[in-house]
């Protein structure tokens, strides 16, 4: 199979063939690293692809819309648009083996700018100033794990004897906001730097700095290990877990939601978690591609990292939903333990005559109340009293209704799972493996992230790799500088809803067209078949030429429309607003955190700034 593309049918140019050229192209081609095997390879991969969304967006996309029943639109979405797309990435990186910026200056100049758009101006850069930050809430939350008991497990003494926002929120929470984040009111406050974070940011730059000093001579040698590890701590954790009173509940929870909420936004979701779950569009799936053997079978790479994903997103949910069932019957019985005083205010409203005597079964004895004699009385009083029961101020107790809990993101990471895990026995060695898998999973899909940057602009300006890549973390780590801040999170938040979105979607739409539509899809199957040796299905030519760009099309207007619909805005943790909270219905103990109060305290958008 040639390598000489500026005679090839790549070139869909028609400049004249530049023999000196081409042929310094080719030594390049030949002198460029490689891999040292194909599994290092393979990890590199998973790695890159199986990030921290896997853990805390899949799940929550799973509670939100059906449980098991979401399951099927995303695995639709990922056989017809994830996997054809990224077999095309991980192709046009081994046939050209350039990064991204080279495999479009390759195929037409004219379309070099969808390679520096991937890499500089709002996806790879973007995201990786952020996400980075991620990693340094895990670094700090990971060094805090070394201490009995955990620090966010109880609420610090108040001296004064005032209610402080700790007793009106949550231990985890308290923590996470106040000693973690030290967040100020609204994104307009910056408070100054967190001291914390940015030593721990500083940390976190350092390790992809180290990782990625060498190319993929040291990168390949941390996918070992960044790669492997967060399977053993899931896996751990499953078995701990299903061990846990109630995680039967919460995985039964799971797989046993109502199906007609699978409607219309599930789709839209599953395609969006799909695109990002792959890395599609940010560069780093060519970088690594780029270093392979042109006789490797990207076809078989394409569809094992891509099942893979889906298997680990599958894994990481059940994890996930058994810790949660655990947390939910330990809230739930903090709860029952108040039906004694929710059976003084019932014999008050007896005595008073707001209740009839007739609305308690004969067998029920307010001296002995069992969980279940009381939501039989719930039940009933709820039924008679449906117009005023809310007055009655009687709790709940249902087990439902702590599993219909919706936590995302670090919201999921830094409050509701540090919140079950200080209830495990040995929870400060169940909270180490936890972080160093976050900061496992960051670092992993952070190297495939730059990369996406480093190897483009490598390949196309020769630039010096080591001094390009320490220059590129020094610069991303001051830059970054915004994120932490105390009011930092909130632009953590802003970036992850707004910054890459629709500017990813539109790069993997012109990418899509550029090969089926510019180059043409049927010289483009006739390239694979001479580099892979076999003709790829059928399948993968409709789904380029057709499927993949429709469906992308009606993402982006989809994602249009949605923020049309929801104008941009941020949650935020207001002190005045938590302190001026009432209480909690639940009363209980300092050393006891709840989870009713685990979300911020107020939605602020532009046009209702906070305060």
């Amino acid at each position: 199979w040639p390598v000489d593309y500026k005679r090839s049918v790549l070139n869909v140019t028609g400049e004249a063939w530049d023999k000196q050229k081409e042929g310094d192209e080719d030594l390049d081609a030949e002198n460029r690293p490689a891999w040292n095997s194909k599994l290092q390879y393979i990890l590199a991969q998973i790695g890159y692809s199986v990030g921290l969304g896997n853990v805390w967006r899949f799940p929550y996309l799973c509670q939100k819309n059906g449980g098991g029943a979401y399951l099927v639109p995303y695995l639709v979405l990922l056989i017809i648009i994830g996997l054809p797309l990224f077999f095309l990435e991980l192709a046009v990186g081994q046939r050209i083996r350039r990064g991204s910026i080279g495999v479009w200056n390759y195929i037409c100049p004219r379309l070099g700018g969808i390679g520096y758009a991937s890499c500089l101006v709002s996806v790879c850069f973007f995201v990786g100033l952020y996400y980075n930050v991620i990693i340094g809430w895990s670094i700090f939350y990971f060094f805090k794990s070394f201490q009995y008991p955990l620090p966010w497990s109880e609420c610090p003494i108040v001296k004064n004897g005032s209610v402080t926002e700790c007793e009106r929120s949550s231990a985890t929470t308290y923590f996470w906001y106040r000693e973690t984040l030290d967040i100020s009111n609204s994104i307009s406050e910056s408070g100054g730097l967190n001291w914390k974070m940015t030593v721990c940011l500083l940390v976190a730059w350092s390790l992809v700095g180290l990782a990625m000093i060498k190319g993929i001579q040291s990168s390949g040698k941390v996918m070992y290990f960044s790669s492997l590890f967060p399977y053993l701590v899931l896996v751990c954790f499953l078995v701990r877990g299903l061990l846990l009173r109630g995680a039967v509940d919460g995985i039964m929870h799971m797989f046993t939601r109502d199906v007609d909420e699978s409607a219309q936004p599930v789709w839209r979701e599953a395609a969006t978690q799909v695109f990002f779950a792959l890395g599609l569009g940010f560069g780093g799936v060519i970088a690594f591609s780029s270093y392979n053997k042109q006789d490797n079978n990207c076809h078989f790479d394409a569809t094992l990292v891509s099942f893979i994903n889906f298997f680990t997103s599958v894994l990481a949910t059940l994890v996930v939903f058994a810790v949660l069932g655990f947390k939910a019957n330990i809230m739930n019985e903090k709860c029952l333990l108040l039906s004694l005083r929710n059976a003084e205010k019932i014999l008050g409203y007896l005595n008073t005559n707001v209740l009839s005597h007739d609305l308690i079964p004969p067998h029920v004895n307010f001296s002995h109340l069992t969980a279940k004699d009381y939501h039989e009385m719930y039940r009933v009083i709820m039924t008679v009293k449906e117009g005023h029961f809310k007055e009655l101020g009687l709790d709940a107790c249902l087990l439902e209704d702590e599993l219909n809990k919706s936590v995302q993101g670090t919201g999921l990471a830094f409050i509701a799972f540090t919140e079950a895990m200080t209830h495990f026995p040995a929870s400060p060695f169940w909270s180490v493996m936890f972080f160093l898998m976050l900061i496992n999973l960051g670092l992993g899909s952070m190297i495939g992230t730059m990369s996406g940057i480093t190897t483009p602009i490598i390949d196309t300006f020769k630039v010096r790799k080591e001094m390009f890549t320490v220059g590129c973390c020094i610069f991303a780590f001051v830059v970054g500088l915004i994120f932490v801040q105390r009011s930092g999170n909130y632009f953590v938040t802003m970036f992850d809803d707004y910054s890459a979105t629709l500017p990813l979607t539109v790069v993997v739409i012109l990418e899509n067209i550029a090969v089926a539509w510019i180059y043409g899809t049927k010289k483009f199957m006739q390239e694979l078949t001479e580099m892979l040796g076999f003709r790829p299905y059928q399948f993968y030519y409709y789904t380029w030429k057709y499927v993949s760009p429709i469906c992308m099309a009606v993402l982006m207007t989809a994602s249009i429309i949605q923020l049309g619909v929801s104008p941009p805005g941020y949650s935020a943790w207001i002190r005045e607003e938590v302190s001026a909270a009432p209480p909690l219905p639940h009363p209980r103990p300092s050393s006891e955190p709840q989870s009713h109060l685990s979300s911020p305290a107020l939605l602020v958008s532009p046009s209702s700034p906070a305060g």
